[in-house]
């Protein structure tokens, strides 16, 4: 599309009130052509601690079509128990399935790549498949299905290595996954394109859907809060839920606004990580003439800014709120989706 030639970059961040609302619950390496499953990292006779990453709660090159997943199994690493095919891990992402379907026990799947950061997943307990990022970059990935066997104690289910040479950088940041899942058929696949129909650039665009949504989704402090308390530990934002009740958590702002964005054809990355002691989520989005740029919003006519969209849609964008979250050095990212 002529009008997303220009790709800019904005973050838009999340981030706890401490005391007023609950707290939130890079690549390198060898790169070939044909990737492959390596013997398993994982001892199946031992198992291993998985217990859940926090959620965040805090109140406070582009494309012309949907970039939709599949598995046609051309490369895949498989037993009884489950499936993980990578025919499409160059295009960022592989698609994992637990075979036994009444299954009761918690799933999880620890994706580590090239950095050595672990990424956790929950998995369907009913044999449904999901679609897990490659965001780490090129290089060799581990890869593992777990089951639970009691409490955090989980046995390997499925495991190996795979080396990946992604088509390009942004190729996990354009498709939908697990926390961001999304198709031609969603709902804010439909708002993205009705609000920036009259967009002329990627800056209009960007600033139709950001204003959409903190207009339009209120923060949802009943749910932070049994969040907070453990009632929700396998939660994953479903974003067309989020837009028909419009309320959510920090988790689900950002989620939201990268479905809308990707959707668009737009390289954005939902970036989970610290405001100080507060765990939060924000968004990253790309520019062809700067590269990632970080903290950056709205544009006040002469500059970009950065905006939290969970706390500009609750606290009327303060100025004692923009100060603290229009620092950069506030923030420091822990994973990527």
């Amino acid at each position: 599309m002529k009008r997303r030639k220009r790709l800019v970059t904005l973050s838009i961040t999340v981030l706890v009130f401490i005391g007023v609302i609950a707290g939130c619950a890079q690549a390198g390496a060898t790169m070939i052509h044909n990737p492959g499953f390596y013997e398993s990292p994982f001892d199946e006779n031992v198992y291993i601690d998985l217990s859940l990453e926090m959620i965040p709660l805090t109140a406070s090159p582009a494309v012309s079509t949907i970039l939709e997943p599949s598995a046609p199994g051309i490369l895949t690493k498989s037993n009884s128990k489950a499936t993980i095919d990578y025919s499409n891990s160059a295009d960022g992402y592989v698609m994992i399935r637990f075979a036994e379907r009444n299954n009761t026990k918690e799933l999880r799947v620890l994706i580590t790549g090239p950095s050595d950061v672990r990424y956790q997943y929950t998995l369907d307990k009913k044999g449904g498949t999901e679609v897990f990022p490659l965001s780490d970059g090129s290089g060799r990935y581990t890869i593992g299905v777990f089951q639970q066997v009691q409490g955090n104690s989980y046995s390997t289910a499925l495991s190996g290595t795979i080396n990946v040479e992604l088509k390009d950088e942004f190729a996990p940041f354009l498709r939908p996954n697990q926390f961001v899942n999304f198709n031609k058929d969603s709902k804010v696949v439909a708002e993205a394109a009705e609000q920036t129909k009259n967009s002329k650039n990627l800056m209009e665009d960007i600033s139709s859907i950001y204003n959409f949504v903190i207009k339009t989704i209120k923060y949802d402090r009943t749910f932070a809060q049994e969040v907070s308390n453990g009632m929700h530990k396998n939660y994953v934002p479903d974003v067309d839920k989020v837009l028909e009740n419009k309320k959510g958590i920090c988790f689900d702002y950002a989620a939201v606004m990268t479905a809308m964005l990707r959707s668009l054809g737009i390289p954005t990355r939902l970036v989970v990580g610290y405001a100080g002691t507060a765990y939060h989520a924000w968004i990253d989005v790309y520019s062809e003439e700067t590269g990632w740029i970080n903290n950056v919003i709205f544009f006040d006519g002469e500059q970009w800014k950065l905006m939290d969209p969970t706390f500009a849609s609750s606290s009327n964008q303060s100025d004692t709120v923009m100060r603290f979250i229009g620092d950069g050095k506030n923030y420091s990212a822990r994973f990527l989706y």
